[in-house]
């Protein structure tokens, strides 16, 4: 069987990552003096709740090479392939981590490794779209396949309570962080080419959950949706609620903003991620 590998950047949620046989290598979090396995040492709960404590912000790290070769090397011996699937190599090392790994391992058995060209939960649903291909039996070129095709059709959106970590992490420029903030105007992010780019303002909390309705509702039809969110599980399940207007409820997957992610993000981050069916 082919096994799929992901970053801890994807947010898939542990018992979905159990199911599809999905192996996850966890990015790295700094904090006052201790080096955190993402999801591991600390989950999304601990995190925020410690964030919000905290006077000194977190910084993050991606995985070595050799985190990387340890997995390959665990699941070469029932394995036909491996197919490692990272975030964009436009925000993180990660993928190019993978590479490397894979030029060591390379000689034991096949390993494609992707750039996903997203993070959080679109980089999981374009996992567990190979990872389902690779439970059904399919073969390596099958699950790079599958893999390819949903990256074409991954589409993100998110808005931001707070700019703090946003401007802190260097996703928008800090001048114009600045104004937002004088203005109590709050950012819609999304993905353009690898890259997390702006998507406009929304002039209150709510209208952004209202413009995030209306992007899910135009991408229709869907063939998978997941709702992110950091410490604000109230906020998204009230979405999913109202989005089961579009996809049946039971197959939006509701999941944390993990820590390795949320160290940009800070709490008050909702987002959603959607495969379109085209």
């Amino acid at each position: 069987m082919v096994k799929v590998v992901t970053d801890s950047t994807s947010d898939i949620p542990r018992d979905v990552a159990r199911d599809l046989n999905i192996e996850i290598v966890p990015a790295y979090i700094e904090w006052d003096g201790e080096t955190l396995r993402d999801g591991i040492d600390i989950d999304a709960d601990e995190f925020y709740r410690r964030l919000s404590a905290s006077t000194h912000l977190p910084t993050t790290s991606q995985p070595p090479p050799g985190d990387f070769a340890k997995v390959y090397q665990s699941l070469a011996g029932d394995s036909e392939g491996i197919v490692s699937i990272h975030i964009s190599s436009k925000l993180s090392g990660t993928y190019q981590s993978a590479v490397l790994a894979k030029q060591v391992m390379e000689q034991k058995l096949p390993i494609e490794v992707i750039d996903s060209q997203y993070n959080s939960m679109g980089l999981g649903l374009v996992t567990i779209a190979a990872a389902r291909v690779a439970k059904a039996g399919g073969k390596l070129e099958g699950v790079v396949g599958e893999a390819e095709k949903a990256i074409s059709q991954i589409r993100m959106l998110g808005i931001f309570a707070t700019l703090k970590y946003v401007i802190a992490g260097g996703r928008i420029n800090k001048s114009f962080g600045n104004v937002a903030s004088i203005l109590n105007v709050k950012p819609m992010l999304t993905f353009r080419n690898g890259e997390v780019a702006m998507a406009g303002m929304a002039i209150a909390y709510s209208k952004g959950v209202d413009r995030i309705f209306d992007f899910v509702r135009k991408n229709s039809p869907i063939r998978d949706l997941a709702i992110v969110h950091s410490a604000i599980i109230e906020e998204a399940m009230k979405l999913r609620e109202r989005l089961g207007a579009v996809l049946p409820e039971d197959r939006i997957l509701v999941a944390p903003l993990g820590p390795s992610l949320g160290v940009h993000g800070g709490p008050g981050v909702l987002l959603v991620a959607l495969r379109r069916g085209d």
